[in-house]
């Protein structure tokens, strides 16, 4: 692995100048950085071994969910994903469980009261502050905490362009800088305060909200709770699904654009939403090979723009294909994926095996919903908003936000000042799934002789409208009640010509406009074609490939010039010349060559008797398909016979994939006992609950002598 020194959108990192040691290797990190980012960086992947079978452990979610990148540090047990590394740490691999040390004398519990706040909202992301600065417009006292170290939650790792409405959500602008707008307003307010590296760990039953604060437990008792938690990703079982290596979009993103680490070499994406395509779009620009994907459906399921400019790029995408197994001994090797049928089973002798060092799962996302759960059992008055109530793109968020705030500050009297309709309206049309696909032939743009046209190769409705809201002569018209229709270009009706300001290329959210400029040879105009890459991907005079909207290769041909718009945030614009019968179908340029997407000669045979639910205690799906077939129903019994729910987690990744072993069985719902919920949704240490701030020493239990006072105990696992 490596760092990225050079990126088309991110500003590069400070050099590494943080010494530290892992398993005394001398190693440098990013002031500020993560140990697993620090590992990662140094090309340090497996961070661990079980304790059950000696597996090796790394990095999963990267947002301390739970605990498969533990290391000890200082001789103190933490999240890899979640520590920073400080001057001259000393860092050692997990050899087994963590050693409790001996037993200090009991602490006396901390007696002071906890705080009072009117709103507390749990979660930094696009919609806590949104709804934040909605509720502090009202005058109402807001407690917004966050587990991080800066505002933004998935913002933060969102290079592209939003889609969704201009004057609603920020729509054309790149989801890092609407973060850092909405952080910049919060900082203004005088009636919210934000806490961050802060992380919120249960709803007791008086109402009362636990929170770790900068590492002291603090209790605080709001009027209302705000859940704005965001969503975790969903897992899939198959064989090798926990190797070092395999995780999901989120960790692979924080890597990547949030620390800057070349987090792969060659990728493989599994899944076909928003989130596998946008992921395999940003490893691209992060200068990786994206070997290919799969999704399971005829079709993937995310915006089509974002499906069409991944093909462009060069990344093969196999459609009604599954994930067989993830191949390797210590960490990823190869991929092997095979063809399913209509029932959704593998088609036998359709196994390719592909040569990769990563697979990204990204198949979907579940609320985080712990909060609001425990806070409706106490009748806690109590808000869900963004994904923590429901899946959608994160401009849904940012409005979800907005109108919950309204609603609290209304509910509070705080204001008397309704939900606009249109709010509601708008609401819906941002959560809205992807619509019809439109015929969007470019001959449409057969008016191009002696003038200048755009084109548009987006043909699926979906909301958005930046290209509408940047045309200085109005030519482009998109249906303000209703963003999801696709743009038209009315010139004729507008009585006016395009000028060529090439704005609506460059603002294009899904890279899907192109403009042929006829103006000065109608037999070979030449095209603008937008590009996220640099200027150095590209030189004038160089040969490129040219492809249409779906990636079909419409044939090479010179770069002219590039562009470069003072307001082109960092897109540049490259034109190139074309036969007039050819220009009007150009939509892109092939950035990877098509080797890279090459099956091996031969599949790697898949074994399926091993695949793993439960990773934080390697439970198999046998052994849980073994107890439902014996007869058992409750969750419960199946945690005490397998541990499978008994790790560091939680459950939060396997509940849903024993579920699902439960549906595949033939038991239906009403039949199932859930598991009983954790009091504490994230391990906490026992001294830092008895008001202890002082840091406990432990010992691994394979790791050396251990220290000669150690002090504290630390929660691992049920």
């Amino acid at each position: 692995m490596a760092r990225i020194e050079r990126h088309p959108i991110l500003k590069p990192k400070p050099p590494a100048s943080v010494p530290f040691t892992f398993d005394g290797r001398p190693l440098l990190a990013v002031p500020g950085e993560t140990i697993s980012s620090a590992l990662f960086a140094a090309g340090i992947r497996i961070f661990g071994t079980h304790p059950k079978d000696d597996a090796p452990q790394g990095i999963f979610c990267a947002n301390g969910q739970c605990a498969q990148c533990m290391v000890m540090a200082d001789g103190t047990p933490v999240k890899a994903c979640m520590t920073p590394v400080s001057p001259d740490m000393a860092v050692e691999s997990m050899a087994g469980l963590p050693e409790l040390p001996d037993v200090a004398p009991p602490a006396n519990l901390p007696k002071a009261e906890p705080s009072d706040i009117d709103v507390l909202i749990v979660g930094g992301g696009p919609a806590g502050m949104s709804a934040a600065l909605e509720l502090a417009s009202a005058s109402v006292p807001v407690l917004l905490v966050d587990d991080k170290d800066r505002l933004g939650g998935k913002l933060v790792l969102q290079t592209h362009r939003f889609f969704g409405s201009t004057d609603a959500v920020y729509a054309g602008t790149r989801g890092i800088d609407i973060g850092v707008r909405l952080a910049d307003a919060l900082a203004q307010s005088d009636s919210a305060q934000v806490w961050l590296n802060s992380t919120a760990v249960a709803v007791y039953s008086d109402g009362v909200v636990g929170v770790l604060k900068d590492g002291a437990y603090v209790r605080v008792r709001p009027k209302v709770l705000l859940a704005a938690t965001g969503a975790r990703e969903k897992s899939l079982v198959f064989e090798g699904n926990t190797l070092p290596g395999v995780y999901g979009a989120g960790a692979f993103q924080t890597l990547v654009n949030r620390d800057l680490v070349k987090a792969a070499e060659r990728l493989f994406i599994v899944g076909g939403g928003n989130v596998g395509l946008i992921a395999g779009y940003h490893a691209l620009q992060a200068g990786i090979e994206v070997v290919g994907l799969v999704e399971a459906l005829p079709e993937c399921g995310g915006y089509k723009v974002h499906r069409d400019k991944l093909a462009r790029m060069g990344v093969p995408i196999y459609t009604s294909h599954t994930i067989l197994s993830a191949n390797g001994t210590s960490s990823v090797e190869s991929v092997t994926i095979a063809r399913l049928d209509q029932a959704f089973s593998p088609i036998a002798n359709t196994e390719q095996t592909f040569a990769c060092d990563t697979v990204l799962i990204a198949v979907g996302l579940d609320p985080v919903d712990e909060f609001t759960d425990a806070a409706k059992r106490i009748a806690l008055p109590v808000y869900a908003a963004g994904d923590a109530a429901e899946i959608a793109e994160a401009s849904a968020a940012i409005f979800s936000g907005r109108m919950i705030g309204r609603q609290i500050a209304l509910d509070l009297g705080a204001t008397t000042d309704s939900i606009p309709d249109e709010w509601a309206r708008m609401s819906e049309i941002l959560k809205s799934r992807p619509g019809k696909t439109v015929d969007r032939s470019p001959a449409e743009a057969s008016q191009a002789a002696g003038k200048v046209t755009p084109v548009f190769h987006c043909s699926q409705e979906i909301p958005c409208n930046p290209c509408a809201s940047v045309c200085p002569q109005g030519l482009i018209h998109i249906d303000a009640s209703d963003i999801r229709h696709t743009p038209e270009y009315v010139a004729e009706r507008v009585g006016k010509d395009c000028i060529g300001c090439m704005r609506c290329v460059a603002v294009c959210p899904g890279l899907a406009i192109t403009l042929v400029d006829a103006r000065e040879d109608a037999e070979h105009p030449t095209v603008v074609v937008p590009l996220e890459f640099g200027r150095d991907a590209v030189a004038p005079g160089s040969t490129v490939l040219a492809l249409d909207a779906e990636g079909e290769p419409l044939g090479r041909f010179v770069v002219h010039d590039i562009v470069d718009l003072p307001a082109n945030d960092r897109t540049i614009l490259v034109r190139i010349q074309a036969p007039a019968d050819v220009a009007p179908r150009i939509a892109g340029i092939r950035m990877q060559e098509s080797w890279v997407g090459e099956p091996l000669p031969e599949a790697v045979e898949p074994l399926h008797d091993h695949d793993i639910v439960c990773r934080c205690e390697r439970v198999t799906a046998g052994e849980i398909r073994a107890l439902i077939r014996a007869g058992h129903r409750d969750m419960n019994e199946i945690k005490a016979l397998t541990r499978a729910g008994m790790g560091a987690c939680g459950g939060k990744t396997c509940r849903t994939l024993i579920l699902r072993l439960f549906r595949e069985c033939g038991v239906l719902e009403n039949e199932i006992i859930d598991a009983v919920p954790r009091p504490l949704f994230i391990e906490v240490p026992l001294g830092t609950l008895a008001g202890d701030t002082s840091t406990g020493r432990v010992r691994s239990s394979r790791a050396g002598n251990p220290d000669d006072s150690p002090v504290g105990m630390v929660e691992h696992g049920g």
